[in-house]
């Protein structure tokens, strides 16, 4: 039960192009691309907007919880 060697991993390849075909991999090897670039891309968004004060508590967080009434019911 040591590693695969490559022989395996070449006829695991060919089952899985044998049942899947290749335009439907293809098809998934794309969305699967398509899907890593818009997370990036996110991800970078996410970033600059970080780096930004939030406007909605506008510009401090302190300040803005602390105008806050003490609603008690």
């Amino acid at each position: 039960m040591g590693s695969f060697s490559l022989w395996h991993w070449l006829i695991v390849l060919a089952i899985v192009v044998l049942v899947f075909g290749t335009k439907r991999l293809r098809g998934a090897g794309g969305d699967i691309g398509a899907a890593v670039k818009n997370f990036k891309s996110a991800m970078k968004e996410g970033e600059t907007e970080g780096d930004k004060p939030n406007a909605a508590l506008g510009g401090d967080a302190k300040t803005a919880a602390s105008d806050k009434p003490n609603e008690k019911v």
